[in-house]
Formats: structure tokens, C-alpha cells, sequence
């Protein structure tokens, strides 16, 4: 029995160590197998947190570099609108030299401004006061490859271009430095160009907000990674390079704009809150995970969808094109910079007056009903017309304009209609043009009938000369027929045979006249007394007078000079002045021919051509005054209009050539309202 006790005890015990032994392994197994994997779940969040905060970095500095990019080429299209308007009209090329000098002033990144004409010669250059010279006066001739290529760009394109870069060293640097040189070539109107040097460094720390070089650096690249141009820090010890790169699209050129950022490696425990949870529960390791790996898409996602709102900002803002979005009420819940600019009201004010009123403010008060109208069929449901339709819209300060507006309906993702977008382009300009050139259409039309009227009169005074040379024989025949002494109903006859041949030398002069003027030869001018002048028509004026009822009244200042005149033409010119007045008359008051008068006054001119009295003496006043409706405005912006007349038998040539024959003599003709009514024409000639 002992024996047997002796031998199960010792098995016994080494059955139970081994139990103790292995449970206690099987517990450090476990404990080890648990700090393994909390070791690894913090340095999987460490590491992820270190992700994140280089992304974060990262995409900083891609924001950091787009800003500058766009900052890059809004000062580039800037600094073309300046140079462009050097050229202003007006400007005078003497004073080229002080523009450019000031404006070289204000542009610390331009080397030099040169006028060159088309072919590509220096006309003017002008340097930077703030540098040395460094472009060589005699290498920037026609030839010169770099300036070619940007001119041939610029005048392909019609507007900027710019070179590639290229360096130019510095003459008697001692290093062999330089600087690296782009060329802005810019065309003007007649022919020519404006070329503008660019120091690439210098437009880096003219045109790069300061900012961006605190801690970086920023470099112009070409497209291989051929570094031109950098500054900012340079990297220091232990830090980690982060690089952004973006391309900076120039017509005729390309650079990149590259950024570099020195930054500290992240900590060993960017996220200390996180890291402890994760310690506590290995349970949240695929929640944290999975929340990792959601961050990055919402990150991601987010990124996207504000380029997407950036890119759409952008376009919408640099349309020309005004967009309105409206909700089914009626009310505007956007607009366009374009929009704004066009009826000049602020985005609060188009929105405030849209959800308080009924009306737009932008919608003329006379037309405000129809709009309304227009509105009610378009919010209940009906669809505008495709090709758009033309409306007038009034601007803040009251004055109207034309617009052509394009209308559909806003649908979202659920295919379901939230509103309606309008689209509107401003035609005024487009009118104005149409009507130009309708004006020059008619002008063309009416100096090709003044041509087709002008060969008639050469034709006509051609085919009468014989006839009324004819009539003059027979008047003389008659007259020597007659004889000198002819008594009773022969003297009467013999009379008006006199006047007949004196009739006929008249038509015969007034066709000569005709003729030369419309050939514009030179006239024979004589001095004619005043009184001769109105003695010649009031035959002819009588005449029409006796038929209409016209009381014909005649003042002639005293002592009045004689005239230096072509006296045919000016005898025309007063015929059809007292003609028109008392036709005016006859149309006024058929019946009232007691008030019927035909004012016929000649006097000196109060101030022609000067201010002084001696000038008003070398002048003679010509006035035909009747009682008649007068003119109306808009009879009277077209009144001396070649072939434009108020009456169905006119041809509209009458008061065309007395103005014209007045200005060949070196007078005027006007018109004025007559008190109390009627009209007043007046022209001067000059005294003998």
C-alpha cells in the first residue's frame, strides 16, 4: 500500500503542473495574442491617422496651387487689358513713351514695352526703371525668333499670345547670370503690335500672393519638369517634400507652376483620442476601419462636389449669357453675375422683391400686366417656344433694352419639375447694329438715286437747250415781225412775245445752272443787290399767290450790301423756299385765306462765322416766314434727307439742294418755329 501511494502521487502532481502549466500558457498565449493585436490596431490607427494628415497636406497644397494658378492667369489677362489700353482711342504716339513708363511703373514683372508696326520693326521701347538693362537693343530687330512666334500666334488668334520661355543672360554679370524672359505680343488696330518682356522670377513675386512662399517653394517649370524659375524656403532637414503641380495654359505657351512644401513628419499620435478608444475595444477595429475608409470617400466625395460647385461657379460667372432660376411660385431663388450686370440689381434685391411682390423689378411699368399674364401660363404649365422669344426688360435706373429670352423647365434627379430656368441675351447692341446698318442701306440707296437723278439733269438740260433756243428764235422773230412800233392789240402781243423770250433765256439759265452744279464746276459769282434777288421770283411767287390767297409781304433793311452770289441758283433757292411755305398754308387752312401771309425779309446777318461786328457785317440774312402747321420733330430730324418728302407728288430734292447751294456759297440754311405759328427758313450769303 505505501508503495502504490508513493507511485499515484507523483503522478498526480505532474498531471496538475502540467494543467497549471499549460492553462497559465494558453493565458499568456492569449494576453500576447491580445497586445499583438491592440499593437497592431494602434499602429493601424497611427497610420491611418498619419494618412490622413498627409492628405490633408496634400490637398491644402493642391488648393494652395490652383488659387495661384488662377491668381497666374488673372494677372497675365490683366495685364493685357493694360497694355491694350495704351492704344486707347486717341492716344497719341508722341505720348506712347510716358504711358508705357508709367505703366512700367506699376509692373514691377515687365523688362521692356515695345511698339513694334506689322512687320515687326522697333517703332518705341521703353525699359523698366527698376532693373539694369538686360535685353540687348540691337538683338530685338524683326528677326527675332521669339517675338515672331507670339506675333504669328497673336495675329492667328486675333488677340494675346505669348512665347516660350528663354534665357538671357545678363552682360557683365561676372557669374554668367541671367534671367529667364517671356514675350507678350498683343495686336492693335491699324497694323502692328505691343510686346511686352516678361521676367518669369519677377511675375512669380509680382503676380503669387506672398503668402504661398512662406515655407515653400514655388517654381515655373516647363512641361518636361525643366525647372526655369523658383522661389520661397528651401527644404530643410528632416522634412517631408509634398509637391503640387498645375499647368498654366497661355496662348502660344505652356508653363507649369510647381509647388513644394517642406513639412515635419506627422507625430507618432496624430489622434490620441482615437487611438485610446481603439486600445479599449478590439471590437471597434472594423468600425474605425470602416469609418476610416467612409471618411476617405465623404473626403473624397466632398472634394469632388465642391470642384463640380467651383467649376460650375466659374462658368456661370464668366458667361456673358444672364441665367435666372425661378421655384413653381413664381420666385427667383438664383441668378448669374451676367443677370445683375444686366438689369443692374443685386442677387438680395432681384430675390427680396421676387418673395415680397408680385412684379419683377426689372419688368417695365407698361408692360408689367402682360408679364404677369406671361408668368401665369409658364407656372401653369405651358412650354415656351424652342427658338425663344424677345421681350423688353428696364434697368435700375429706369431705361429700357431689349432682350431675346430662352425658357425650360428645372427637373431634379427624381425626374420631377422643381422651377424654371431662363436664359437671356442682351440684343440691344445687336439692334443697334441692324439699324446702322439699315441707315447705310438708305444712304446707299439715296446717293445712288442722287446719281441716277444727277445724269437726268445732264440728260434734261442736254434735250431742252435746243427747244427753248428754239423758242427764243421764234419770241425774236416775232418780235422783229411785229417791228419796233407796235400800237393797240399788236403792242400787247408784241409784249408778251418779249416776255416769252425773256422766260426762255431764264429756263434756258436755270438749266445751265442745274447742269453745272450737278457737275460741280465752278460757278461765276457776281454781286447781286438783295432787292434784284426778290424782284426776279415775285413774278413767279405772285403767280402761285393769286391762286392760293397769299398776302406776299416784302422787308428789306436799308443800305443792305450787295450779295457775291451765283444768282440763278440763289433765285431757285428762294423760289422753292416761298413756294413750300405757302403750300404749307394751303394745307393748314383752305378756308382761312385771310390769314395767309408770306413774309419775304432781308437783312444782315447777326453773328455768322464769329462773334464780332465786323464779322456780322460781311453777311446777308435771307428769311421765308409763313402761317402754316409748322414742322413736326419727327418730320424735322429728316427734313433736308435727299428723297424724303410729306407730299404724294414731292420727289424730296428741293430742300437737299438749297442746302447744298447755300453750303457752296459758304452759308447755312435753318429752320425755326414762327410765332405764332408756322415756320421760319433762314440762310446767309456772303456780302460783296
Amino acid at each position: 500500500m505505501p508503495d502504490a501511494l508513493l507511485t499515484v502521487a507523483p503522478q498526480r502532481w505532474t498531471l496538475q503542473a502540467f494543467a497549471r502549466l499549460r492553462s497559465l500558457w494558453q493565458r499568456w498565449f492569449l494576453w500576447v495574442l491580445l497586445a499583438v493585436l491592440v499593437s497592431a490596431l494602434l499602429v493601424t490607427v497611427v497610420w491611418l491617422a498619419g494618412r490622413h494628415e498627409v492628405e490633408q497636406v496634400q490637398a491644402a497644397l493642391d488648393r494652395d496651387t490652383a488659387d495661384a494658378v488662377s491668381d497666374l492667369r488673372s494677372g497675365f489677362q490683366r495685364n493685357a487689358q493694360s497694355l491694350r489700353a495704351t492704344q486707347a482711342p486717341g492716344a497719341d504716339r508722341a505720348q506712347w513713351p510716358d504711358i508705357a513708363a508709367a505703366l512700367l511703373r506699376e509692373h514691377r514683372e515687365w523688362l521692356r514695352l515695345e511698339w513694334r508696326d506689322a512687320a515687326l520693326r522697333p517703332l518705341q521701347a521703353v525699359n523698366t526703371p527698376y532693373r539694369m538693362r538686360i535685353l540687348d537693343e540691337a538683338a530685338r530687330g524683326a528677326d527675332q525668333s521669339d517675338v515672331a512666334l507670339a506675333c504669328a500666334a497673336a495675329r492667328k488668334l486675333g488677340a494675346p499670345a505669348y512665347s516660350p520661355s528663354h534665357y538671357v543672360p545678363i552682360a557683365g554679370g561676372g557669374g554668367g547670370g541671367g534671367v529667364e524672359v517671356m514675350e507678350l505680343c498683343l495686336p492693335i488696330d491699324g497694323g502692328g503690335y505691343l510686346v511686352a518682356s516678361y521676367s518669369l522670377r519677377d511675375a512669380l513675386i509680382e503676380l503669387v500672393g506672398p503668402t504661398l512662399t512662406r515655407g515653400q517653394e514655388v517654381a515655373f517649370t516647363e512641361a518636361d519638369g525643366t525647372r526655369l524659375v523658383a522661389l520661397g524656403t528651401s527644404r530643410r532637414t528632416g522634412t517631408r517634400v509634398f509637391t503640387a503641380q498645375q499647368l498654366i495654359d497661355l496662348p502660344g505657351a505652356a508653363l507649369m507652376l510647381r509647388v513644394d512644401g517642406w513639412r515635419a513628419a506627422p507625430d507618432l499620435f496624430p489622434n490620441m483620442l482615437t487611438a485610446l478608444v481603439t486600445a479599449i475595444s478590439i471590437a471597434l477595429v472594423s468600425v474605425l476601419v470602416l469609418l476610416a475608409r467612409d471618411t476617405r470617400r465623404r473626403l473624397r466625395a466632398e472634394r469632388d462636389l465642391a470642384d463640380a460647385l467651383a467649376f460650375r461657379k466659374a462658368m456661370e460667372d464668366s458667361v456673358i449669357t444672364g441665367l435666372r432660376a425661378r421655384d413653381l411660385q413664381g420666385r427667383i431663388t438664383y441668378v448669374n453675375p451676367a443677370f445683375c450686370e444686366m438689369v443692374g440689381f443685386s442677387p438680395d434685391e432681384l430675390m427680396a422683391d421676387s418673395a415680397d411682390a408680385p412684379e419683377a423689378p426689372y419688368w417695365p411699368t407698361e408692360l408689367a400686366h402682360e408679364y404677369q399674364q406671361r408668368q401665369a401660363r409658364r407656372l401653369a404649365g405651358g412650354m415656351p417656344p424652342r427658338e425663344g422669344f424677345e421681350s423688353v426688360f428696364m434697368r435700375k435706373d429706369g431705361t429700357r433694352f431689349p432682350v431675346l429670352i430662352f425658357e425650360a423647365p428645372l427637373i431634379n434627379a427624381h425626374k420631377v419639375q422643381t422651377g424654371w430656368m431662363s436664359a437671356f441675351i442682351d440684343v440691344s447692341e445687336q439692334r443697334r447694329i441692324e439699324e446702322l446698318s439699315r441707315a447705310s442701306q438708305e444712304r446707299l440707296q439715296a446717293s445712288a438715286r442722287l446719281a441716277t437723278v444727277g445724269e437726268m439733269a445732264s440728260l434734261l438740260s442736254h434735250e431742252l437747250t435746243q427747244p427753248l433756243a428754239a423758242i427764243a428764235s421764234y419770241a425774236s422773230g416775232s418780235l422783229n415781225l411785229l417791228g419796233p412800233n407796235a400800237k393797240g392789240d399788236q403792242g400787247e402781243v408784241a409784249m408778251a412775245v418779249r416776255r416769252i423770250a425773256e422766260q426762255a433765256d431764264r429756263a434756258g439759265q436755270v438749266i445751265r445752272s442745274v447742269h453745272d452744279f450737278v457737275r460741280r464746276r465752278d460757278r461765276t459769282r457776281e454781286a447781286v443787290a438783295p432787292q434784284a434777288l426778290i424782284d426776279a421770283v415775285l413774278p413767279l411767287v405772285r403767280l402761285q399767290a393769286r391762286k392760293l390767297g397769299v398776302i406776299i409781304e416784302v422787308v428789306l433793311e436799308d443800305r443792305l450790301p450787295a450779295a457775291m452770289c451765283d444768282r440763278t441758283l440763289v433765285e431757285q433757292v428762294l423760289l422753292n423756299l416761298a413756294r413750300n411755305a405757302m403750300q404749307a398754308m394751303d394745307s393748314h387752312s383752305p378756308d382761312n385765306t385771310g390769314s395767309r401771309v408770306l413774309r419775304l425779309r432781308v437783312a444782315r446777318a447777326v453773328a455768322v462765322g464769329g462773334t464780332g461786328q465786323e464779322d456780322a457785317r460781311r453777311w446777308i440774312e435771307f428769311s421765308v416766314a409763313d402761317l402754316g402747321c409748322g414742322i413736326s420733330p419727327e418730320v424735322a430730324e429728316r427734313l433736308f434727307t435727299p428723297f424724303f418728302t410729306t407730299r404724294a407728288d414731292g420727289m424730296g430734292l428741293g430742300l437737299s439742294l438749297c442746302r447744298t447751294v447755300v453750303e457752296q456759297h459758304g452759308g447755312a440754311l435753318v429752320f425755326e418755329p414762327n410765332k405764332p405759328r408756322g415756320t421760319v427758313f433762314r440762310f446767309t450769303l456772303p456780302s460783296a
